[in-house]
């Protein structure tokens, strides 16, 4: 049986974004998500970065260019926002890259773009 790793955590995030799309509606675009989404998170208590900055090594060097998780919460789950007609294969692939990049183990990505809020839990 598969270990439910973070799961308080899981149902927290996935929670608060119910509770924003059940206030704020479908097809807005992605960035006012985010800014309820933080909203909620200093509300609650609940550590995160937004838009935090990560680099990219390639075979020993760090590359130019970095990448940015829409917000790292709890420290270590990747979290990325959409507000798209849904979750693609790209945004999955998205995801893992940057669990991976960040050597985490749990992404979750949330499309606010339908109703009912579409939400995917990837594990690494």
């Amino acid at each position: 049986m598969e270990e439910y790793i973070y799961k308080q955590e899981n149902y927290k995030i996935v929670g608060i974004c119910i509770e924003v799309q059940r206030i704020l509606g479908a097809g807005l675009l992605e960035v006012v998500y985010k800014d309820a989404l933080e909203y909620e998170f200093q509300q609650q208590n609940i550590p995160y970065a937004r838009e935090k900055e990560y680099p990219v090594s390639y075979k020993g060097i760090v590359l130019p260019h970095r990448f940015y998780a829409d917000f790292v919460v709890y420290d270590n789950i990747i979290f990325e926002v959409k507000a798209v007609s849904g979750i693609t294969k790209e945004h999955i692939a998205q995801t893992i890259n940057y669990i991976k990049l960040t050597q985490g183990r749990l992404g979750i990505i949330a499309n606010f773009g339908n109703t009912p809020l579409e939400h995917k839990r990837i594990i690494l």
